[in-house]
């Protein structure tokens, strides 16, 4: 299995990184083919210029910092993707991400005229989640989870008719001890173990 780590945090010593270093190393144990995707440590520009934008409906970007984003997502079976929930939602660098590589003729064709999109993604059987959160469960519910689901019903909708998908997510980060980060730790590799 070729697994897509897409890991997204600004501080080299996160807690966040510790769960990076976790699921790369079982994700390997178990054999798998692992890519990891750094967003920060690469400084990807998660800006989409106004070009882009104007050409965005008629064919993929053509910035070459791109192409190598464009090949990990054609080369991934599954996508892991790791990062802080602010706002209840995706990171700005992330979000922008998807905008920027998950395009058209990329991930997807559009249709001339009326009619549905096509998915590029089909080859992706797995996509997981794993995310800190300072908010409690309750009230990330009653937000609505906007980043879970534009992961795991939006994006999740381009990949293979019958992908698995997880969602793991250590709420109440921000009062969090050692105690609950390592119980969480545990909880991460039982999951990926099972992937």
């Amino acid at each position: 299995m070729r697994v897509l780590v897409v890991y997204c945090h600004p501080v080299p010593e996160s807690y966040c990184a510790a769960i990076r270093d976790m699921a790369v190393e079982v994700l390997k144990g178990r054999g798998w083919d692992v890519r990891l995707l750094d967003l920060y440590a690469e400084n990807f520009d998660p800006v989409m210029s106004c070009e882009e934008r104007r050409l965005y409906n008629d064919r993929a970007p053509q910035d070459p910092a791109l192409t190598p984003h464009f090949e990990h997502l054609q080369w991934a079976q599954a996508i892991l993707f790791i990062y802080p929930t602010w706002w209840y939602g995706l990171p700005a660098m992330l979000k922008g991400w998807f905008d920027r590589v998950w395009a058209t003729d990329i991930a997807f064709k559009l249709p001339a005229g009326k009619g549905r999109i096509t998915s590029l993604m089909r080859h992706v059987t797995k996509v997981g989640v794993i995310t800190t959160c300072g908010a409690p469960t309750w009230w990330s519910v009653v937000v609505g989870q906007p980043g879970r689901k534009t992961i795991l019903r939006g994006m999740r909708a381009l990949c293979a008719t019958r992908c698995k998908t997880f969602f793991l997510a250590h709420y109440l980060m921000d009062a969090s001890t050692p105690k609950s980060r390592a119980g969480f730790l545990v909880k991460v590799r039982r999951t990926l173990e099972r992937f």
